[in-house]
């Protein structure tokens, strides 16, 4: 066995992802990586990009492949976000029926690779959080899915990326019953991330939601740093009125109790 072939084994793993960018960084040009493939050493899913085959099945590579090979070989600012964040950090109840939509945060869609982009018949729902400034490195963490290291918010930003898709990914009642779940958030992240977000509806839910199921945290937060913006939001039609965030809710939450915890 050649010491390239050696080192393509031990440097990925079965049903692992290979980009052409990063094999030519590591000496294995076109010709050759084209010739593994004729081999079977790997085999190939698009334009410049290959998968080394499992020996046990016939599996294709998942999402999650996909995603490490972004953050790994491209090092693309590309995370695992909202509820698919959550879930795969054990903060929901949620369970794919079918296929899993997975959840990206990601600046712009279109800097994505295509390959990427078309994956498994589009998988992907994208928050681009285009109005909160500024993403840190402290708003990510590395998490392991399937055997596999990505790149993934942490519950706080998930949180946010939840609230900020609801109507678009994700229904008011669904997100409150995340919330229910989100006990331990960092008070000093979650400052964080309001104080430098212009999502002013955003802002407001996230708030009312924090103090609807009375996290002792919330209470840590200094709400005269974040931006709530002045004038009344429709969040739902038909719903309940708060009147401290001014922002309508599901009639199915009951918002006299929450306006007991705010003092």
């Amino acid at each position: 066995m050649s010491s390239k072939i050696n080192w393509l084994v031990s440097h990925t793993s079965p049903s692992s992802i290979v980009l052409l960018p990063w094999l030519l960084e590591h000496g294995i040009g076109y010709s050759l990586a084209q010739k593994y493939a004729k081999s079977g050493w790997l085999k190939r899913l698009a334009s410049g990009v290959y998968y080394r085959p499992d020996a046990r099945n016939d599996a294709l590579p998942t999402w999650v492949e996909a995603l490490h090979a972004l953050n790994s070989q491209l090092q693309l600012p590309v995370h695992l976000a909202g509820l698919s964040s959550l879930t795969h950090q054990g903060l929901s109840h949620y369970l794919p029926v079918s296929k899993e939509q997975v959840w990206l945060g990601v600046e712009q869609k279109a800097d994505l690779p295509k390959w990427f982009r078309e994956f498994d018949s589009s998988s992907w729902s994208y928050c681009t959080n285009t109005k909160l400034e500024l993403m840190a490195e402290k708003d990510l963490k590395t998490i392991t899915v399937q055997g596999q290291e990505i790149k993934a918010s942490c519950p706080e930003l998930a949180a946010y990326e939840v609230v900020d898709a609801i109507g678009k990914l994700i229904s008011f009642e669904h997100a409150a019953e995340l919330f229910q779940g989100l006990v331990n958030l960092s008070p000093r992240k979650v400052q964080s991330l309001l104080e430098r977000s212009d999502a002013i509806q955003a802002n407001r839910i996230f708030l009312f939601l924090s103090h609807y199921h009375g996290h002792q945290w919330v209470k840590r937060l200094d709400e005269s740093k974040i931006k709530l913006g002045s004038g009344k939001r429709q969040v739902v039609e038909c719903g309940r009125y708060d009147e401290r965030y001014k922002i309508t809710v599901p009639i199915t939450l009951d918002i006299s109790k929450k306006e007991q915890d705010y003092g």
